[in-house]
């Protein structure tokens, strides 16, 4: 299998600030990952390098065969899906939801000038469909729930039938119930083999959906361990990860941990 992203040595130095360093990390085709870690560790900075929207300090990063620095990102980041709080900012308010899935064909955020074939909209129809939202196409994005806006964002991240799609906390904000939903829909594209490769952030265990294969662990900016979930989500990486003695259990294909009770 080939390498999807290939990072070596990456460190990422803003304002005085490490946000990341020495950092090197390879996933292939095929494989789904969750990055895991506490409020300042790093997670989204790597989101961001792996989505070719930060370039590093030093180190050398290659993003789908290509390497930042030598490649126009401009012809690179539709081949990349994205879903984040960040991004979802950028989109207008009252753009119509089905717009919204729309102008990831063009990398924007806003429609303007730009030509959509029936094609297009079939597939921005599909996707909204099979994320449960297809009702929702002639609405707004602003009048829409949390949760209604965070499966919109997942179509939006498929429009481009990308190779790779990043997605920077999907369930932050959602109460029980459309946790759950999303968990459930992410686990059925982790599960299909003609998925692309997905790179999912999160600060919770209890969100990996099933179907997930391998976990990063960052703290301060640096990797605790990296590799197979089975073998990385366990109480030592995971406490040292987050400075608490944690328990981590897994129940059927689900995972929970807690502060160890003594």
């Amino acid at each position: 299998m080939g390498d999807v992203l290939d990072l070596i040595g990456v460190t990422v130095v803003r304002d005085g600030a490490t946000l990341l360093e020495d950092v090197t990390w390879t996933v292939r085709e095929g494989e789904r990952w969750v990055v895991l870690g506490p409020n300042g560790a790093g997670k989204t900075t790597l989101l961001q390098i792996a989505g070719a929207r930060m370039h590093p300090s030093r180190g050398s990063v290659d993003v789908l065969g290509d390497r930042l620095g030598e490649v126009d990102v401009f012809e690179l980041r539709p081949r990349i899906g994205l879903s984040s709080a960040a991004f979802a900012e950028t989109l207008p308010a009252g753009e119509r939801v089905e717009d919204v899935v729309l102008t990831a064909a063009y990398a924007i955020a806003g429609r303007w000038r730009e030509q959509y074939d029936d094609l297009d909209h079939r597939r921005s129809g599909d996707l909204l469909n099979a994320f449960g939202v297809g009702h929702l196409a002639e609405r707004t994005f602003g009048t829409l729930s949390e949760g209604e806006r965070k499966r919109v964002q997942l179509a939006r991240s498929l429009m481009t039938d990308p190779e790779l799609v990043l997605l920077d906390e999907p369930a932050a904000g959602l109460d029980l119930g459309g946790r759950e939903t999303l968990v459930r829909d992410l686990a059925e594209l982790a599960t299909d083999r003609r998925s692309p490769v997905l790179v999912l952030v999160t600060h919770h265990v209890e969100e990996i959906p099933p179907g997930f294969t391998h976990a990063l662990l960052l703290r301060r900016g640096r990797i605790v361990a990296a590799g197979p979930i089975i073998e990385v989500l366990g109480d030592d990486t995971l406490s040292a990860t987050f400075d608490l003695p944690l328990e981590v259990t897994q129940s059927g294909n689900r995972w929970s941990a807690r502060l160890r009770q003594d």
